[in-house]
């Protein structure tokens, strides 16, 4: 059995306290890799829960006549043996919030009507609760299961929650939601108002990257004199990141049609994990002077790979949980959080080599008698801590400050700047250590290969 309603954004609204402002340090927290292209056909199982505010679905931005399906079955409420009083199924049933931030989310569900009922403060909620008469058939095994259908007239972006306010009454049962616009040709479209702009972006992005790269190579190739082993490296990790965008934009054009990635989520999965731990890994290796300065690594930089390289693994590990199940989860919001923090240990780690380097040059320059030649690679050092910084603060803050307070039917744009920023900060690399002659890198690099075979050992810039 199914039965259609008609809901306006006006009709979901529910009164919320005022939260107080997050500080600023606490968007170092925020989500670092790029918007993610998660199905929006999901399917949840809640097991014996008894948590008060279930998240079903992430946020989805509904245009005008946008649907959400909501398909339950094999419901179970358990009550206490030591009472014979039965669960008020009243205070049991879904709605619809407006979206917010993250962490106002978790707060949320973590916090917020811990002691008062939800369903109560809601106003003309139309969304079916537990003593809905087709969700008592399947709660008493008269049905196997019930499909709701609901409309948005006005559109919005909002969150699915489930709210149990029965204490020490946990409840189960196995939900499919489907969530979708209306196109010009009355079509389906499966992607959020707000990101139907981002397959065009992605495809546009690896043009672009796959353009610099070609570029890049040949350039490699054709001063293969003058290449070392760091340029191969760059090679590749630009290679993975057009692979990346390559699968992003695929990811977009399935779930546009049919909700779901089609595997190409699983590719995404693997170009994302082989470009994170290459950029990080590329990113200390030039600020400790590997291979274009000197053909070792020391304890101090081998530490740091040890360091960085497994927490990649373990933040990608993190991407693919939090990708691959719904919010509903009890462990969805560690995952999150585990992700976060894996990101900004590695943000902070990478620094740590090029801030020995700048140390040791400065050093050098007051000690070895060679000041000219040690204060031009501790400009260049600087230069490029700087633009590291700028990096990591730009992807990590300005983004996430953009994507939160954008509205959503803009959200492509903290995209956009987050992909072009990249690709501002590849060419800026490219540029400043590109394989030529006139490079001010190599040169450093000659002038130390001409003291070492004129002296027989490198200059104490260099040693570790």
């Amino acid at each position: 059995m199914a039965s259609h309603r008609r809901v306006t954004a006006a009709g979901v609204q529910r009164q919320q306290r005022q939260l107080p402002s997050l500080p600023l340090l606490l968007l170092l927290l925020a989500c670092a890799m790029p918007l993610a292209a998660r199905a929006k056909v999901v399917d949840s199982y809640i097991d014996k829960d008894d948590r008060r505010l279930i998240p079903l679905t992430e946020a989805f931005g509904y245009a005008a006549g946008g649907m959400l399906e909501v398909t339950i079955s094999d419901v179970v409420v358990y009550k206490q043996h030591t009472t014979s009083e039965n669960p008020d199924l009243s205070k049991m049933g879904f709605f619809l919030s407006v979206a917010a931030p993250d962490l106002v989310l978790e707060e949320r569900v973590t916090e917020d009507f811990k002691y008062e009922c939800i369903l109560e403060t809601l106003e003309n909620n139309n969304l079916p609760l537990f003593s809905d008469s087709n969700i008592q058939n399947v709660v008493d095994g008269a049905e196997d299961s019930h499909k709701f259908e609901f409309t948005l007239q006005n559109g919005g972006q909002f969150y699915l929650y489930f709210s149990n306010c029965e204490d020490s009454k946990p409840v189960s049962f196995k939900l499919h939601v489907e969530m979708y616009n209306i196109d010009s040709h009355g079509r389906r479209n499966y992607l959020s108002v707000g990101e139907t702009e981002l397959e065009v972006l992605f495809w546009v992005m690896f043009s672009l990257f796959t353009s610099v790269v070609g570029v890049w190579i040949w350039t490699v190739w054709s001063q293969r004199s003058h290449a070392q082993h760091i340029h191969h490296l760059m090679s590749v990790l630009g290679v993975f990141k057009a692979l990346t965008l390559m699968s992003q934009a695929a990811m977009m054009h399935f779930i546009e049609r049919t909700g779901s990635a089609d595997g190409w989520n699983i590719a995404f999965y693997i170009f994302t994990f082989f470009r994170g731990v290459l950029l990080f890994t590329v990113i200390v290796l030039i600020g400790t002077g590997w291979s274009y300065m000197k053909p070792f690594l020391g304890d101090r930089e081998k530490r740091i790979l040890m360091v960085v390289i497994p927490l990649q693994v373990f933040a990608n590990i993190a991407i693919i949980v939090m990708d691959e199940e719904a919010p509903s989860g009890k462990d969805w919001f560690t995952w999150r959080d585990i992700f976060h923090l894996v990101d900004i240990i590695c943000c902070c780690a990478i620094l740590f080599p090029i801030v020995w380097s700048i140390k040791n040059l400065r050093e050098a320059s007051q000690t070895d008698g060679k000041a000219a030649r040690n204060l031009e690679k501790l400009q260049l050092f600087r230069q490029f801590y700087v633009m590291v910084v700028v990096y990591i603060y730009f992807t990590r803050i300005v983004v996430t400050l953009l994507r939160n307070t954008v509205q959503y039917q803009y959200l492509w744009l903290s995209e956009a700047a987050e992909q072009l920023a990249t690709l501002a900060f590849y060419v800026w690399i490219g540029v400043k250590f590109s394989p030529s002659e006139s490079n001010p890198y190599l040169k450093l690099a000659h002038g130390e290969e001409t003291e070492m075979m004129m002296t027989g050992h490198p200059s104490s810039s260099s040693r570790e």
